[in-house]
């Protein structure tokens, strides 16, 4: 099986948040005068059209859960063009300050796409929000469409998923045969989720789920959305902002993902991005004590080329009978290069790889997948690629394949494969171009400088197209930059959302 990323680059899909994998690790302003947002016990049907006020104007009952959160469900229509076609569940959890007053509603979204943001908020609430903030709002957990606990697709069970993700190919790589034998593999795996999810697969779609998120932020009474999105929750919010812009309150958009780069194009920057991560890495392992490398870092990566190719050869077996192949091995690399805290625990499985031993890059790769003794805790992998199949038009660059082979040697050889996409069921209706969301209030935007996942040029470059995008730039290593222990970046995200405080556009944070 092709690395994860492999084949998605076409569709330019994106990785799992780093809020997620960073828990390997165990681990001259300007104020908006009036407050954005206001919480209501009423749900906001201003300018409703009729057809939609039986889901506008519906009552949250929430129930206690898990002691400190509130649960719920909301009824959202399955098709936005026809109301009338059915109905899907969202699953929601609340988080509400000890004060018992709120400033409003703050809707995260942790990305994937597929990353539930019920369990974001759930289970690492101080990661998600932060202290000031989950003491100023109401923190709203919620699973988009088609992920966790709403109205999910469903493909593969356990067996099935283990032997698409993890079988090694019969044929050699980069063959006519071994591109039939992993084109088959995507079919079976797209026709499972056509026939397992209940006709929902053309209507899991980024804008479907902003439709979604503004119809969350009406039943919860708030007359403008607050957000804080990570990583693909980056495009789901400028997406909203794009269909709904008169109702953009605080948005802040961390680990940016840029909606006018074509998908090969975003398969290309993410790979360069890993590759540059990698390097870093590298050279950190190099300078200690424990690192299985030696020489300059250019000889490091040579060697961990060499290793790649080796268990690409020989694949190393592990106790509950999978084989660590070059592609497993590179999602290890990959989940851990999302955080630089993740780093001793790249070194500990590259290390025991190189002994025979592929223990810990099966623990790392489980990770990735969220999966816990042989099972799948969630459907994060069948909704990513739900949503990117529908998201990314179809698209093929040998200019993008040139790309990678020359800026990402080390990761090339098991980054590109047949598209994963090229027999999904239905056609993609989503569109690549520059979003501006005119008329919006200010748009936070943060980008870090070593994203490997989504490049700082990303950022940047959605800062620019937003009519009123504001950048704050984080200096260092690893995926998204609020959260990570900058406290120049915390404090702006922080006064924003709280108190409206714009930060300084371009605002550097070393």
């Amino acid at each position: 099986m092709t690395h994860p990323l492999a084949g998605r680059a076409r569709r330019g899909l994106i990785a799992v948040s780093a809020l997620v994998a960073a828990s390997l690790a165990l681990s001259a302003c300007v104020p908006i005068a009036d407050p954005v947002s206001t919480s209501s016990p009423t749900p906001d049907v201003t300018g409703v059209a009729e057809e939609l006020l039986p889901f506008y104007g519906q009552d949250i009952a929430w129930a206690d859960c898990d002691d400190e959160f509130d649960c719920a469900t909301v009824t959202a229509p399955l098709d936005w063009d026809d109301p009338s076609a059915g109905a899907i569940e969202l699953s929601v959890i609340r988080h509400r300050p000890e004060s018992g007053e709120p400033i409003g509603s703050l809707l995260t979204n942790p990305g994937g796409p597929g990353a539930s943001g019920v369990s974001l908020v759930r289970d690492s609430l101080s990661t998600a929000v932060g202290e000031r903030l989950a003491a100023a709002y109401d923190v709203i957990g919620f699973d988009p469409r088609g992920v966790g606990e709403s109205t999910g697709v469903r493909c593969y069970d356990a067996a099935d998923m283990d032997s698409y993700l993890f079988d090694v190919p019969e044929n050699t790589r980069g063959t006519s045969a071994w591109e039939d034998e992993l084109a088959a593999r995507h079919q079976g795996f797209a026709d499972a989720c056509d026939a397992n999810s209940d006709g929902i697969l053309p209507f899991i779609t980024t804008v479907n789920a902003a439709r979604d998120m503004d119809l969350l932020r009406a039943v919860l009474g708030d007359t403008a959305l607050n957000y804080l999105g990570y990583s693909y929750g980056t495009f789901l919010g400028a997406t909203y902002a794009e269909l709904y812009p008169d109702r953009v309150g605080r948005l802040v958009l961390d680990g940016a993902i840029d909606p006018a780069v074509s998908g090969p194009d975003v398969g290309a920057t993410q790979a360069i991005g890993f590759e540059s991560a990698l390097r870093a890495y590298m050279a950190d392992c190099l300078a200690g004590d424990d690192c299985p490398f030696r020489g300059t870092v250019d000889e490091g990566m040579a060697d961990l080329g060499s290793l790649l190719a080796s268990v690409d050869r020989s694949p190393l077996p592990s106790s509950d009978g999978r084989e660590l192949g070059a592609d497993s091995l590179m999602t290890t690399i990959v989940t851990a290069l999302y955080s630089e805290d993740s780093w001793p625990y790249l070194t500990q499985a590259l290390t025991e790889v190189l002994q025979g031993d592929p223990s810990t890059a099966f623990v790392i790769a489980d990770f990735y997948y969220n999966r816990e003794d042989g099972t799948y805790l969630d459907n994060q992998t069948e909704a990513f690629r739900a949503y990117n199949c529908m998201d990314y038009p179809a698209e093929e660059s040998d200019a993008a394949t040139a790309l990678i082979a020359e800026k990402a040697p080390t990761i090339a050889p098991y980054w590109d494969g047949p598209d994963s996409c090229a027999d999904w069921p239905y056609p993609p209706t989503g569109t690549r171009g520059p979003i501006a969301a005119e008329g919006a209030a200010p748009i936070v935007v943060v980008g870090t400088t070593n994203d490997p996942a989504t490049p700082y040029e990303w950022a940047v470059s959605l800062a620019d197209q937003l009519s009123s995008g504001v950048l704050i730039t984080r200096v260092g290593e690893g995926h998204t930059g609020y959260n990570k222990g900058n406290d120049c970046v915390d404090a702006a995200v922080e006064d924003y959302l709280i108190d409206g405080t714009v930060p300084e556009d371009g605002l550097r944070c070393e």
